[in-house]
C-alpha cells in the first residue's frame, strides 16, 4: 500500500511529472478491462449517494443515436480503499477524492498500468465534486473516449484487412479488420462489410465528393443528409426500387470534430428502408480536405435487430477516425 500511496501522491500533486521523468519510471504493468468501461474508485458513501448519481448522470447517460437506450459506458465502482494491485490497472479510471483536498480534476496517462487514462476529481464536499464533474465532464469524456479509441484500433491492427484499392482510389489510410470484406468496389465508392450472423451486419461505405456539396452554416446537416440518400439510394440499391434513407421522424444529431488534423463533421442517426421494414443507426464523418477540394465521407451503419448496438457503432467510429487522408 506504500507504493499505492506514493504513486497517488504523485498523480494529485505532481501529475506525474513530465515526460523525461516518465521515461524514466519503473515497469508498469498492462492495463485490463473490457471496452468503454470505467473503473469509478470512490468510497461506498460517495458512490451510494449525490456524488454517485452525479456520475451516473453524466457517464451512463444514452449514446445519440441509438434506437434504444445504450450508456455511453458501463462503470463498475471500487472501492478507494481496495484500489490496489490488479484493480488500479483499469484502462479508464475516474478516481474521486473527498475531503482536505484540492478542488480540481486532472487528467493524467499511465499512472498505475500501460496504456491507461485516469482522471482525478476532488473537492471538499459532495457539492464541490458535483461541481467539477459537471464543468469538467466534456473533457473527462474525450479524453476517456481516446484512449478507447486507441486501444480498439491496436486490437484492429492485430489482424488488419489489406486492400490497396481503398488507398490509391482514395488517397486515404483506414484501419479495418480482416473480419469486413470488401462488398462493392467502383467509380471511388467502397462498401464494406462485416456479419454478424446470416442476416446482421455492420457496414461502411467510403467514398468522396466534391467541397461544394456540403455548404458551411444552417444547411450543413441538410446537405449531408441529401448527400447520403443519394449515395444509398444509387449505391446500394435493393430489390424492387427498395433502398436506404435518413429517417424523417428521429433529427440526427451533428457535431463538428477532426480527423487526420483536419475539419469534420460528424453525424449521428437512424436509417430505415424505403419499401422494407428494416432499420438501425448511421455514423456519417464528412472530413475536409482543402488540398484536394473535396470531402472525404465514412459512414457507418449496422443493422442487428434486438442485439445492442454502441458497440458495433464504436467499432465503426474507432475506424474512421484511423483516417489518413495522403
Amino acid at each position: 500500500m506504500k507504493a499505492f500511496y506514493t504513486v497517488l501522491f504523485c498523480v494529485l500533486l505532481l501529475g506525474c511529472g513530465d515526460k523525461k521523468e516518465n521515461d524514466n519510471r519503473t515497469y508498469l504493468p498492462s492495463s485490463n478491462g473490457n471496452l468503454n468501461t470505467i473503473s469509478i474508485v470512490a468510497d461506498n458513501i460517495v458512490w451510494e449517494g449525490e456524488v454517485g448519481e452525479a456520475i451516473r448522470g453524466i457517464f451512463a447517460a444514452p449514446v445519440n443515436g441509438l434506437p434504444t437506450e445504450e450508456p455511453m459506458f458501463n462503470m463498475k465502482q471500487i472501492p478507494t480503499q481496495v484500489f490496489d494491485g490488479f484493480a488500479a490497472r483499469s484502462r479508464i479510471v475516474l478516481k474521486i477524492e473527498k475531503g482536505n483536498v484540492e478542488t480540481t480534476t486532472k487528467i493524467v496517462h499511465e499512472a498505475f498500468a500501460k496504456p491507461q487514462t485516469v482522471a482525478v476529481v476532488g473537492g471538499k464536499t459532495d457539492e464541490d465534486i458535483i461541481a467539477q464533474l459537471k464543468t469538467n465532464k466534456d473533457k473527462i469524456i474525450e479524453a476517456f473516449t481516446q484512449e478507447e479509441v486507441k486501444e480498439k484500433l491496436r486490437r484492429i491492427n492485430l489482424s488488419p484487412l489489406s486492400d490497396k484499392d481503398i488507398e490509391n482510389q482514395l488517397g486515404i489510410t483506414i484501419d479495418i479488420p480482416s473480419a469486413y470484406k470488401v462488398g462493392k468496389s467502383e467509380d471511388e465508392f467502397f462498401w464494406i462489410r462485416k456479419s454478424l450472423s446470416n442476416t446482421k451486419t455492420i457496414d461502411l461505405m467510403l467514398y468522396t465528393v466534391p467541397i461544394k456539396t456540403i455548404s458551411k452554416g444552417d444547411s450543413t446537416i441538410v446537405d449531408i443528409v441529401k448527400m447520403r440518400n443519394e449515395i444509398t439510394k444509387t449505391k446500394i440499391p435493393g430489390e424492387d426500387d427498395i433502398y436506404m434513407e435518413v429517417e424523417d421522424a428521429y433529427v440526427p444529431s451533428m457535431f463538428e470534430t477532426v480527423i487526420d488534423d483536419k475539419a469534420a463533421y460528424e453525424v449521428r442517426g437512424m436509417w430505415v428502408m424505403n419499401g422494407f421494414t428494416m432499420a438501425g443507426p448511421f455514423i456519417t464523418y464528412a472530413i475536409e480536405d482543402k488540398v484536394n477540394n473535396r470531402y472525404v465521407v465514412a459512414d457507418g451503419y449496422v443493422y442487428a435487430p434486438s442485439l445492442e448496438k454502441r458497440d458495433y457503432i464504436f467499432e465503426l467510429e474507432a475506424m474512421i477516425k484511423s483516417i489518413d487522408i495522403k
